[in-house]
């Protein structure tokens, strides 16, 4: 499709007032809600190095948690005419990964440090409407709004906190022209798999003194983790836990106690069954010792009775 063309399909799509599709509804934004021009050809808004810094700092530990992560998905990406990227909750790239190969292209597009890909500055992107839309998103080539956008794929995952605010995006681009819609969304799997695992490990660091309880949900794309004291309190949970079992959306998490919540869900046996495996592993390790299992969970032997009569489990 021409440059052209791809201005006319967006003009037509918009002038249409259907919102038939989330790709009308996107370009519909850009132009209506932030009035871009999808044949406007300036380059994205550059912040300077001591703003993307500053912006840095206010995540903390929470990129120590994901560059191993971002290493690990280059790895397997960087080959194939890819970069990741990662980006604040504003859509600016706070860290970037291509092949030096490939550092000119990327450049020129944009996708680099301190560039704001926010829907705001550019419109339907992989990165934007991932924000936007809250979601994980695959934009390939002509779904993007500008028409300089539409030589590259990009597949996006949004990364929550602990908390369950939204973090940032983390983003996987191609410039491969031959690059199929199909392994794009192949590679977006492989985004949400590695945004969950950064969710996951920030998860536990926030809470490190508490168990955390995984449940199993195939409706969701992130982590569904909750946290539970000593005293059998749920003090923590993802955003995906979160939206599972109606705890509000984001925030600090009242001390409730954990049978209250997990009595709430039909998948109240499978948190069980998580639980009490968990408790079968320690007293595996310890020999059978109850006192020894109790140590390695760091719980008293008292609290661990009574978890193992609430499940059924005896001291055989």
């Amino acid at each position: 499709m021409s440059l052209a063309d791809h201005t006319e399909q967006v003009l037509s799509a918009v002038d249409s007032g259907s919102a038939s599709s989330w790709l009308t509804a996107s370009w519909r934004r850009s132009m209506v809600k932030h009035g871009l021009d999808p044949s406007q050809r300036k380059s994205p808004r550059r912040y300077d190095m001591s703003h993307v810094a500053r912006r840095r700092e206010e995540l903390g530990a929470f990129l120590e948690i994901a560059t191993p992560k971002l290493d690990h998905l280059f790895q397997m990406v960087g080959n194939t005419g890819c970069c990741v990227v990662l980006t604040d909750n504003q859509g600016v790239v706070l860290d970037q990964r291509s092949k030096d190969a490939d550092v000119d292209i990327f450049n020129r597009w944009g996708l680099w440090s301190g560039a704001d890909w926010s829907e705001g500055s550019e419109g339907t992107n992989g990165i934007g409407t991932c924000l936007a839309e809250i979601r994980q998103v695959t934009i390939h080539r002509d779904e993007h709004f500008f028409t300089r956008n539409t030589g590259m794929s990009c597949m996006d995952s949004p990364i929550f906190g602990p908390d369950g605010e939204l973090i940032g995006a983390l983003d996987v681009s191609s410039c491969r022209a031959d690059q199929t819609e199909a392994y794009a969304r192949l590679i977006g799997n492989v985004v949400a798999q590695t945004a969950k695992q950064i969710e996951t490990d920030a998860f536990r660091m926030a809470f490190p003194k508490a168990r955390i309880i995984a449940a199993p949900d195939a409706r969701s794309d992130g982590a569904v983790l909750l946290a539970v004291d000593q005293d059998d309190l749920l003090i923590g949970a993802t955003r995906a836990a979160r939206r599972l079992y109606q705890l509000g959306q984001n925030g600090v998490i009242a001390p409730t106690p954990a049978s209250d919540i997990l009595g709430r869900d039909g998948d109240v046996s499978a948190l069980e069954r998580a639980e009490r495996a968990a408790l079968k592993r320690a007293i595996a390790r310890a020999g059978g010792n109850v006192s020894a299992a109790a140590r390695e969970l760091g719980i008293g032997r008292a609290t661990l009775y009574r978890r193992m009569n609430r499940l059924g489990l005896g001291e055989s």
